[in-house]
């Protein structure tokens, strides 16, 4: 990232959690860094693994209390899939995701335009979607 863009993103990402009442801090930084540099929908304790490479002194309890705050401003969603560990997703679009059942790896999967017109139950206003379609990602397919 050029310095105009990390400067940007700086920018937004203190706004955002600012409006929330957070204060912009160098881990918060790391963290969503972390969740943006590879979109695979990281753990917890992936995301900790990962931030602790670029910032030796981060703890286990920091990286959660930026993810929550994190999601609490809306730049991150959870991601519970099955029973497994929460993950992590940077994508707030309306998006499925797209779970493989063999490796455990999960894709992101625009929503087509009608999908967000999904009917409901009368009066039912539909807030945002936790779609989770279960299958085998193309590598595990061709392993079979």
């Amino acid at each position: 990232m050029n310095p105009v863009e990390n400067h940007t993103l700086d920018h937004e990402l203190g706004e955002r959690l600012a409006t929330s009442g957070f204060r912009f801090t160098s881990q918060r930084r790391c963290v969503y860094d972390v969740l943006l540099q590879k979109r695979d929908h990281p753990t917890a304790e992936e995301v900790f693994q990962r931030a602790k490479r670029q910032m030796p002194d981060i703890s286990h309890a920091t990286v959660y209390n930026c993810l929550d705050a994190l999601v609490a401003c809306g730049l991150v969603r959870q991601v519970q899939l099955e029973r497994g560990a929460t993950r992590y997703c940077p994508n707030m679009e309306e998006h499925c995701h797209y779970y493989c059942d063999e490796c455990g790896a999960v894709f992101d999967v625009a929503l087509p335009p009608e999908a967000t017109s999904m009917p409901g139950p009368k009066g039912f206003k539909i807030d945002h979607y936790e779609i989770a379609v279960h299958g085998f990602c193309a590598d595990c397919v061709k392993k079979k």
